[in-house]
């Protein structure tokens, strides 16, 4: 019998912006072989026509919207709810980022039942204004209320949603792939730079570890990989230290994923700042990659990395001094490296992950049914 599921909530397939679009890429040939009709929606600015991945058997569906900070998530989301509803008439919708909550009534009304990952907890994120926080918080009310099956990425999620909208859910994580040797960039050696890859947003600690570069470049080459999307003054703070220093490699976005994960595979040091959300993509796969991590001290980050890495305050002189740690021990450095691999391959396959989903969206197909 055929199945089909409308995914809706990311930048499309295949698209390489951030976690939802991670997750994607991997579940959406998955679902394909496992013979379900999959439709992807997406915005055309996020995709290549001539992306090998587009090969996969996805159907990919573009809609309208608003390329604007604030309103790019709601406008996008609307209009793919509306074409889904109309046009595609799925069995089962997968709903990205619990923001989309405002449309869900119209898949109830419709009798299309969601599976939605909430993601991470918006409200609480700097980078938004108060108005921003609002619409979040009450996109994640209607989600509580609407959604058929929530998905949680960290057990921490999870917890928050049983508290503060008594409604549980399913715990899927992210996954890692795992990778043979990969060429170095030019001009690094293995293991013997830092890295950072993150959004450039303040929860992300970006301010903070631009600052810390300063001081650890003088010993090491140090890589920053990503940007805000929109440009800012995070991005100018960047760019002026890379070109004022030759030590400092700012990168930009990176969406070529040999490339990206290379870096993760021979950085000595790699630091993931990330404050809020749950489970982080970027975390995972530099655990599957091997590379040694010093975290930010959060629920979140201690719950994946377990005894697999380093944590450390958010303020300037304590990142500075747990990095050089790291930097400084070989022995630490292979330590990390082999606990943080062997943890992603216990809990963090996407084999894993994608069975995880599949079973999600089937239990509530057979409840329709």
């Amino acid at each position: 019998m055929t199945r089909s599921v409308a995914i809706i909530g990311t930048r499309g397939f295949p698209s390489y912006y951030g976690g939802f679009e991670t997750a994607v890429r991997q579940l959406a040939p998955y679902l394909v072989e496992r013979d379900w009709d999959v439709t992807v929606y997406g915005r055309k600015k996020a995709l290549k026509d001539d992306d090998p991945l587009a090969t996969a058997g996805v159907k990919s569906q573009l809609t309208p919207g608003l390329e604007m900070k604030s309103l790019s998530t709601l406008s996008y989301g609307l209009t793919a709810t509306v074409h889904a509803i109309a046009k595609t008439k799925p069995d089962v919708a997968l709903v990205m980022n619990c923001a989309n909550g405002f449309y869900l009534p119209l898949f109830k009304k419709a009798g299309i039942p969601t599976v939605v990952n909430v993601d991470g907890i918006e409200w609480e994120r700097d980078k938004w204004g108060k108005r921003a926080r609002q619409v979040f918080y009450k996109g994640a009310q209607l989600t509580a209320k609407y959604a058929d099956a929530l998905v949680f990425d960290a057990h921490a999620i999870g917890d928050y949603w049983r508290r503060e909208f008594n409604r549980d859910g399913v715990y899927i994580p992210y996954g890692g792939r795992f990778r043979d040797e990969l060429p170095l960039e030019p001009a690094l050696t293995h293991r013997g730079y830092i890295l950072a890859v993150a959004r450039f947003v303040p929860e992300n600690t970006i301010p903070e570890f631009l600052v810390a570069a300063e001081t650890l470049s003088k010993d090491w080459p140090v890589v920053i990989v990503g940007s805000s999307g929109y440009g800012g003054p995070l991005d100018q703070q960047a760019a002026a230290l890379a070109t004022a220093n030759s030590n400092v490699h700012w990168l930009g976005h990176v969406a070529n994923d040999d490339r990206l994960h290379s870096l993760w595979q021979h950085a000595g040091a790699y630091f993931h700042g990330h404050s809020v959300g749950g489970t982080n993509p970027a975390l995972v796969q530099a655990m599957a990659l091997g590379a040694p991590t010093i975290a930010r001290d959060t629920v979140y980050n201690r719950e994946v990395l377990g005894d697999a890495g380093r944590f450390t305050a958010p303020d300037v002189a304590s990142i500075t001094a747990a990095i050089r740690l790291v930097m400084n021990s070989e022995k630490t450095r292979a330590s990390l490296s082999t606990s943080g691999r062997t943890r992603a391959e216990a809990a963090f396959t996407w084999q894993k992950i994608n069975n995880g989903y599949e079973t999600a969206l089937q239990q509530k197909l057979d409840e329709k049914r």
